[in-house]
């Protein structure tokens, strides 16, 4: 089964990424029913933000609103989860894991919580709760496929002597991937759609895996908060801070790449080692400029298709400024077949073909819409989607 990994471009975070997300997998299920789609989100979570609350910024904290205080976290987390149950353990296995003491014949932590994880019998009392939930048919399948994938093997090896943060993310991705499996079966369950049956599962889940204080860790704290911030944009007064929140995350997210974007591209990479071949890579923007260089660094034989939209790729490297390339060497042979899409309108895409020969094919759409709007128009253009699934049909 052929599967589409989207990545999403400059400056995107909640709950735009679910809108065009849903709008994509939409479009191609319209035509390949039965396609794979998958939606990788790394803006939120390794994206640009203000690490200091803004204090580089001119009468930052009087020039904005502070709504975002009331927002909830848990919410911001499971609109995540829903999409990708293995989120939070794709963000732990790119942690740095803390200095520990070898001491010979004492259980490591990681060995520790994965044969809690792996050998787990839940009591009568779990048990119940899976019921009442409408998952405890398909628990120990979502079990098996978080403890089978890539995410849950990386993340363990960043477990320090403090567990409740990977025990509970762990929780979290085995209760969000039995969802997943309902939904994929095609079977209601309650637990889907009520919040505090939901979020008691898991605290009973937690608790079976590891009785010990319960909390979401400091690390995994720190990517929600800017989750969170995110939310507020659309609601700040057109102030100095509320310009800086609207545009930070815009030139942040280019400079933040250039200068760190190893975490990106091994955030895509996990995605595509997770993914059952054939592998399309569908990325918008500077998500295309990760894949460029993912794929010029790394033989990922997986993929088959790169289809960049609206990309600055082809931009980069003819001004020396592509991380994998200098201007004037080709493109690796193992390099995929790629199709580049863009718009006369959208001054940030670009044209691969000249400089590229053989090796990018260029498809020109007019999304009917001003700059910058047409940037991000692609999505509901049905030339967009004509291109597209041809080349994925052709594979």
């Amino acid at each position: 089964m052929t599967t589409v990994i989207f990545i999403h471009g400059i400056s995107v975070r909640e709950p735009q990424f679910s809108e065009a997300f849903k709008t994509i997998k939409g479009e191609l299920h319209k035509e390949l029913p039965n396609l794979k789609v998958v939606a990788c989100s790394w803006g939120s979570s390794l994206g640009a933000k203000l690490n200091a609350d803004g204090a580089s910024i001119p009468l930052y904290d009087s020039t904005r609103n502070d709504e975002q205080k009331g927002l909830d976290e848990n919410i911001i987390r499971w609109m995540q989860l829903y999409q990708d149950p293995l989120y939070e353990l794709r963000l732990l296995s790119l942690k740095t894991p803390e200095e520990q003491d070898f001491i010979p014949g004492q259980e490591e932590p990681s060995e520790k919580i994965d044969e809690k994880v792996k050998h787990l019998n839940p009591s009568d009392e779990l048990q119940a709760k899976l019921k009442e939930a409408g998952i405890a048919e398909v628990f120990t399948q979502a079990r098996q496929n978080v403890v089978n994938s890539t995410p849950y093997q990386k993340a363990l090896g960043t477990i320090s002597d403090t567990l409740t943060e990977h025990r509970d993310a762990i929780a979290r991705a085995i209760i969000a991937e039995s969802i997943s499996v309902c939904e994929e079966q095609e079977k209601y369950t309650i637990i889907a759609t009520d919040a505090i049956l939901r979020d008691e599962v898991v605290k009973y889940l937690s608790r079976e895996i590891l009785d010990s204080e319960r909390g979401v860790g400091d690390w995994l704290k720190e990517s929600l908060s800017t989750l969170v911030i995110s939310q507020t944009t659309d609601h700040l007064k057109r102030k100095r801070g509320v310009i800086s929140d609207l545009t930070y995350p815009l030139v942040g997210d280019i400079l933040l790449y250039q200068g760190r974007g190893q975490k990106i591209r091994a955030l895509i990479q996990s995605y595509i080692e997770d993914a059952e071949p054939p592998v399309v890579l569908l990325a918008h923007s500077l998500g295309g400029i990760a894949c460029v260089d993912l794929l010029v660094k790394e033989q990922l034989d997986k993929v088959k298709l790169l289809v960049t939209v609206g990309s600055q790729a082809p931009y980069f490297y003819e001004t020396n400024a592509l991380q994998s390339l200098e201007f004037g060497e080709s493109l690796p042979e193992y390099f995929p077949q790629w199709l580049n899409i863009y718009d006369l309108k959208d001054f940030l895409s670009f044209i691969g073909g000249n400089i590229f020969p053989n090796k990018v094919q260029d498809i020109l759409v007019d999304n009917q819409q001003p700059f910058p709007r047409s940037h991000g128009a692609y999505w509901t253009n049905n030339a967009t989607w004509k291109a597209i699934v041809g080349r994925i049909k052709a594979l």
